[in-house]
């Protein structure tokens, strides 16, 4: 039963939880200036993008899994692919994903909208379409995730979505100036989706999931991660000025941070043999998680 247990914490991949909360801590923290932070909202919201991002994992298992694309991937192994957990188990598990995170996405926008029918509407309308976009990834004969169209899934949701419709939630209205690190998180999110499929690309090609990796080939996806990264300094950068953030010591850790993104940058560019593109996977998203982090502290007041 505890061997079972860890099979299914394994394919929940945890470690991909920090990266989908990065926006919810900005759009979330973000309120405390307007004096609309709302503890139980924050909490649901957290839970809530845990379960997709947990229902996602999944689905890509048993949809990667159904079409033998992990047979030879390079990263962790697949819970299907290995044989840990069986397809039909891996279908049932990804139902009661789904019913959880639909439970999940109506507690949490009653609770932020309980008196406002159309913001209800819209928001669950929204939590709906972020579960079936974290299934379609790689499941079904239409898996999006095998047409190159992965990376603007994760800037839309682990971006935009996350970043500005979570301080709707507590302010039932847009923030502009949080675009900024909407796009921020959005970008670095795709660049580890790169990182990724970067590393998988052979495998991925032999198999015709044609990811945007696998699209552009080596030479011009490593120019579409400089792309990604390097716009999302220059907005770090401008938003940095704009927020008006006086802290030294906030300073001098983004001043860091920005150096050390480059410093992968040009590692990424040194790199040749698909397999060690793995290497830079946890860098990024401990630069994303910390850039979140940075601008939550800002918004607290802390520093």
């Amino acid at each position: 039963m505890a061997s079972k247990f860890n099979e299914w914490v394994s394919a929940a991949r945890l470690r991909t939880i920090p990266l989908s909360v990065s926006g919810i801590l900005i759009g979330s923290f973000s309120t405390l200036n307007e004096n609309k932070f709302n503890l139980s909202v924050f909490l649901l919201a957290l839970l809530t993008t845990i379960s997709y991002q947990v229902l996602s994992n999944f689905a890509n298992d048993y949809g990667d899994g159904i079409k033998g694309t992990d047979k030879n991937r390079i990263g962790p192994k697949r819970a299907v692919q290995s044989g840990a957990i069986k397809l039909e188990e891996m279908k049932r598990g990804i139902v009661v994903t789904t019913v959880f995170s639909l439970f999940l996405t109506v507690l949490l926008v009653y609770s932020a909208f309980p008196h406002n029918l159309v913001n209800i509407f819209i928001f669950i309308s929204l939590g709906a379409l972020a579960i079936f976009s974290a299934i379609k990834y790689t499941v079904g004969s239409n898996a999006y995730g095998y047409f190159g169209l992965g990376d603007i899934f994760v800037f839309v949701f682990f971006g935009l979505v996350s970043v500005l419709g979570s301080h709707f939630l507590f302010t039932s209205s847009f923030s502009f100036s949080l675009i900024y690190p909407a796009c921020i998180i959005g970008l670095l999110s795709s660049g580890v989706l790169n990182l990724n499929n970067m590393r998988d690309v052979n495998n991925d090609r032999a198999n015709k999931k044609n990811t945007f990796a696998v699209i552009l080939g080596p030479y011009k996806s490593k120019i579409y991660h400089s792309i990604l990264i390097l716009l999302a300094i220059i907005l770090m950068i401008k938003f940095h000025f704009l927020s008006n953030i006086k802290s030294p010591l906030l300073t001098i850790i983004f001043a860091l941070l920005l150096l050390w993104l480059l410093f992968q940058l040009i590692q990424v560019y040194k790199t040749f043999e698909a397999k060690n593109f793995d290497l830079y996977l946890k860098p990024l998203v401990f630069s994303t998680i910390l850039y979140s982090l940075l601008l939550s502290i800002h918004y607290s007041g802390i520093l």
